[in-house]
C-alpha cells in the first residue's frame, strides 16, 4: 500500500469501513498482524485507523479478544416513507459555493462501489474528489462515484463550473431519488490539512446513493463536513390530528418515540446551515 503516512492510515481506514460493511454486527475483525501483513503497514498506521472507526462507532475493541463490527446503529429517517407525493425537501444550503477538482481518475468500480452501483467489479467508474468551499473557506471534501459511461465526456473543469445533475441532465440522466445518511466522525490527518482544522476535529459525515428515473443508481458519494461550520435544521410539522395506532413508533430526530408527535407529521423541510467564523 503506496504512499505517506497520511494516505496510507485513510486507505486503511476506507478498506476496514469496507470489510465491515460487508460482515453482520459483531462478526470478528482480523487480528492487527495479519491486517499489517496483508496491507503492507506498520501497527501505528494500523491502529491509528482502526481508532478513527472506533471513534465513529464502526468498529468496538474488546481487551483479549480483538476487534468486532460494531452493534447496527440506530437509524432515523427525517420524513416518512410513502406517499404519493414527496414531504421532504432539502433547500440549497447558505453561503457562496465552490468547488475544486482534488482528484479524478477512471478505475475499476471494485467489489464495495460495484454493489452500491450495481455495477460489475470490472466495471469502470469515474472517481472524483471535489473540495467544496463557502465564501473561499474549505468546507467539506465530496468523494464522487459515478458510472464511466453516465457522462462521457465529462472534465474536471466542467464539475467545478457547472451543476453535476445538470451535467447529468444534458447527457439525458434525470436524476430522481436519493437516499442519504448523515453521521458523527472526526477528520484524519490528511483531511485536517486540507480542511484547515485541526486532525481529529468534529466532522459530519454523509452517504447519498442517487438513482434516476429508471431506478438505476447514478452517483454514490461519501462526503465529510466540518462539524465546526455545518450543521443540519429540520422544520416539521406537527399540525396532524390524525390519532397513532397502537403499533405507530415513527419519531423524529431530537423527539421520544410515543410523543405527540406520533400522531402523525406534516411537510418537513432539512436545511444545511453554516454556522459563522467566531
Amino acid at each position: 500500500m503506496a504512499g505517506g503516512t497520511g494516505l496510507k492510515r485513510e486507505n486503511v481506514r476506507e478498506y476496514l469501513r469496507e470489510l465491515a460493511e460487508s460482515l453482520a454486527p459483531g462478526d470478528p475483525i482480523p487480528s492487527e498482524r495479519t491486517l499489517c501483513a496483508q496491507l503492507g503497514v506498520s501497527r501505528p498506521t494500523l491502529r491509528a485507523a482502526v481508532d478513527e472507526l472506533v471513534a465513529e462507532g464502526l468498529l468496538t475493541r474488546e481487551h483479549g479478544r480483538g476487534m468486532f463490527v460494531a452493534l447496527a446503529k440506530i437509524v432515523q429517517e427525517l420524513t416518512p416513507a410513502g406517499g404519493s407525493a414527496p414531504s421532504f425537501s432539502v433547500p440549497r444550503p447558505s453561503g457562496t459555493w465552490t468547488s475544486q477538482v482534488l482528484e479524478y481518475a477512471t478505475l475499476p468500480a471494485g467489489a464495495a462501489i460495484a454493489r452500491k452501483l450495481r455495477l460489475s467489479p470490472a466495471a469502470e467508474i469515474l472517481q472524483i474528489a471535489l473540495l467544496r468551499l463557502v465564501d473561499g473557506e474549505p468546507m467539506a471534501i465530496e468523494h464522487l462515484h459515478i458510472p464511466a459511461d453516465l457522462a462521457p465526456g465529462l472534465s474536471p473543469a466542467a464539475l467545478e463550473s457547472g451543476d453535476f445533475y445538470e451535467l447529468l441532465a444534458a447527457h439525458g440522466v434525470r436524476v430522481r431519488e436519493a437516499v442519504q445518511a448523515i453521521e458523527p466522525t472526526v477528520v484524519s490527518d490528511r483531511e485536517a490539512r486540507v480542511l484547515s482544522v485541526p486532525a481529529l476535529s468534529p466532522a459530519l459525515r454523509f452517504e447519498r446513493l442517487t438513482t434516476d428515473d429508471t431506478g438505476r443508481p447514478v452517483e454514490y458519494v461519501h462526503s465529510l463536513y466540518r462539524g465546526d461550520r455545518y450543521r443540519i435544521v429540520s422544520r416539521i410539522a406537527l399540525a396532524d390530528p390524525s390519532p397513532a395506532s397502537s403499533d405507530d413508533t415513527r419519531h423524529h430526530p431530537g423527539i421520544p418515540p410515543g410523543d405527540l408527535t406520533t400522531r402523525g407529521t406534516g411537510h418537513t423541510v432539512t436545511t444545511g446551515d453554516i454556522q459563522p467564523v467566531l
